[in-house]
């Protein structure tokens, strides 16, 4: 494996995560009762529990995605 295709592999592990990040940060802001209802149809949990661990989960995800393909894509990029 060449360092163009790594850095390729990164360019678009970045780009793919990055906008499920974006989709799923939107549909928190803009229609938290949505997100709400639909998974409190399969996972019954108050409200308050709920934003915890969607903003919770929202954070780590966001943390993962900086770590893992941010860093490694522009790290590949000042090498090139």
């Amino acid at each position: 494996m060449d360092i163009q295709l790594l850095t390729k592999f990164f360019m678009w592990c970045t780009v793919l995560n990055g906008g499920l990040l974006f989709l799923w940060t939107v549909f928190t802001m803009f229609t938290p009762d949505l997100v709400y209802r639909l998974q409190n149809n399969w996972y019954p949990i108050p409200r308050e529990t709920f934003n915890v661990i969607i903003y919770s989960f929202l954070g780590l995800f966001k943390i993962f995605f900086i770590v893992f393909n941010v860093v490694p894509y522009v790290a590949l990029l000042i090498i090139i």
